[in-house]
């Protein structure tokens, strides 16, 4: 049971990540808003993708590359693997595990390459972004603040979500423990309380030690 909180909790606080793939479609200036939101089929990410302007493709793949989403696919198979490699190290003996991982890795490359997810994110910038707009972020990133941004962004990112999945779980949990007594099948569910003296109370003082005597001198 406390094992279903936890991961409960854990999703809780991923929440505005996982909140991302729901937001609103954007339609490009000068489109009507009926061209755009289309039926769920016809905006499938296997749909055909859009004509893009070459001059206005080959901005956004050079955006990409400074970036460094040129490697998001990678990135994303990569991911994937693990969590395959992860759910079937339970049920595979270590010599089958390699030989499936190295046929998965093939065959998942084939059905899905890194190229694929690239191309797919063409269209995506050239509808949000004019050629103005990529030539001034290909100017921002290029430069030297650009490139340290690049570098020390995903590990703001990465501890940003940290810290905030740490404070969304603590609050959550002491909500939790606030409706216990309105709702006493939680009390079986939280985690016990770590015996920590209060930050508020008092702490206990060490006695103080009576002073020496100097040793009486001998006659």
């Amino acid at each position: 049971m406390k094992f279903s909180l936890a991961v409960m909790i854990a999703m809780f606080a991923a929440g505005p990540a996982l909140a991302q793939s729901a937001q609103p479609v954007h339609t490009q200036p000068g489109v009507a808003a009926s061209s755009t939101q289309q039926s769920p089929q016809a905006q499938s990410p296997m749909a055909a993708p859009q004509k893009v302007d070459p001059a206005k493709e080959k901005a956004i793949r050079h955006l990409m590359e400074v970036t460094g989403t040129s490697k998001l696919g990678d990135n994303m198979t990569e991911a994937v693997s693990f969590q395959v490699k992860n759910a079937m190290s339970r049920r595979l003996p270590a010599d089958r595990l390699d030989k499936f991982m190295a046929d998965f890795n093939q065959k998942l490359s084939a059905k899905g390459p890194s190229t694929e997810v690239v191309d797919a994110q063409i269209p995506i910038y050239a509808q949000h972004f004019s050629m103005e707009d990529l030539q001034s972020m290909i100017q921002f990133y290029e430069s030297p603040v650009g490139q340290r941004m690049v570098k020390a962004l995903p590990a703001v990112l990465q501890e940003s979500q940290r810290t905030g999945a740490e404070i969304e779980r603590a609050a959550a949990l002491q909500t939790l423990k606030d409706m216990s007594g309105d709702y006493p099948e939680l009390k079986s569910m939280l985690p016990a309380d770590e015996q920590k003296p209060s930050l508020g109370a008092p702490q206990p003082q060490p006695k103080p030690q009576a002073p020496q005597q100097p040793p009486k001198p001998q006659h």
